[in-house]
């Protein structure tokens, strides 16, 4: 999907902040209210945008530990990636789940209180998913640039900078 210089500007701005009133998105990228309404209502209805979240800060809420686990499964069988994926997908430890190339299966995004308490998840529950081959625990020290928004210009047209 190619988006138009004033379409890459409302999601920008509403990856910023979600709660801006659609007149200061309208006046912040130069349209009037009703064609800028029209066009995040379009976006939203092609499922560019999917949904808007609150950004919470993860240590204030008590998830102090971030853990990427990378998974190797024991068969590479259509009907036990799946199995995998529909037990991950109900974790609510586990933020994020992909599946990737390399030497490794999956690479799943944990949160947990402390390490204790990563400890007891990783032992009781990741380590009992089905078809579990090998995992590898790696603790994030220190967050340095963490997700708070695409690069909408290079996700969809490198000419709009």
């Amino acid at each position: 999907m190619v988006l138009d210089p004033q379409e890459v500007k409302i999601l920008r701005l509403l990856q910023d902040n979600a709660r801006m009133t659609n007149q200061v998105l309208a006046d912040t990228t130069g349209m009037s209210a009703s064609p800028c309404w029209r066009k995040v209502r379009k976006l939203e209805e092609d499922e560019v945008i999917e949904g808007y979240r609150a950004v919470l800060n993860r240590k204030k809420i008590g998830l102090g530990v971030m853990v990427f686990v990378r998974v190797s499964i024991d068969s590479h069988s259509e009907s036990e990636a799946k199995k995998f994926e529909q037990q991950v997908t109900a974790l609510a430890d586990v933020v994020a789940c992909y599946s990737i190339g390399g030497d490794a299966d999956f690479l799943l995004q944990v949160m947990a209180a402390d390490l204790d308490s990563y400890a007891d998840f990783a032992m009781s529950v990741t380590r009992r998913l089905p078809g579990i081959k090998e995992m590898q625990s790696m603790f994030v020290l220190k967050e340095i640039k963490p997700l708070v928004a695409y690069p909408v210009n290079s996700a969809t047209s490198p000419r709009l900078a």
